[in-house]
């Protein structure tokens, strides 16, 4: 967007460097670069964006910075993750089974909530509070019941599966490593 799209106020500060900026940083200050990415839908800027863009100036004033406004660009796609060394897991929601590398694998009620829980919430972590509350429905069983779950998912699933990583001081997440598809029928 060109400065002169602005306010005046925010144009006389919307410069970079070599563009009229009427900032001066001295050479031996460290400068700090934030990138602010706001959404356009047309030529129009939210409201919420010139709220945002006034308080940015406001701070750049106080420190004598300077603001400069580009279009950004769009970021490039992310490529396709490589398939994971360990076997594949697929929970089949439908059916309420879990297949391990084409074979069936038996599990309660209850390692099954917890395996489809934390397959849908990938690279997040839980606390064993917030894991009795999403999986079991109430928190006033002890944390230790989660302890003694994932436990028994562990072993049920074999070593050669890196399913269920321990987040140490917090809880439980679903293993980057972890090739887990979940299915709603099959």
């Amino acid at each position: 967007m060109p400065a002169s799209a602005l306010s005046p106020r925010l144009a006389r500060h919307a410069t970079g460097p070599g563009r009229g900026s009427t900032a001066v940083r001295r050479p031996s200050e460290p400068a700090l670069t934030v990138t602010v990415a706001i959404p356009l839908t047309g030529d129009t800027i939210s409201p919420q964006a010139h709220k945002l863009i006034e308080a940015v100036r406001e701070l750049v004033e106080v420190s004598q910075g300077t603001v400069q406004l580009e279009p950004a660009v769009a970021p490039a796609p992310e490529p396709e993750p490589e398939p994971a060394a360990g076997p594949e897991v697929r929970l089949l929601t439908g059916t309420r089974q879990v297949v391990v590398d084409g074979e069936p694998l038996p599990l309660t009620r209850l390692e099954f909530d917890l395996l489809l829980f934390l397959a849908e919430r990938p690279r997040r972590v839980f606390t064993r509070a917030q894991l009795l509350t999403g999986v079991w429905g109430y928190d006033h069983t002890g944390e230790r019941t989660v302890d003694v779950h994932v436990r028994r998912l562990r072993l049920k699933l074999g070593g050669a599966v890196p399913l269920i990583t321990t987040v140490y001081g917090v809880g439980y997440r679903l293993s980057d490593d972890a090739h887990v598809l979940i299915k709603p029928n099959e």
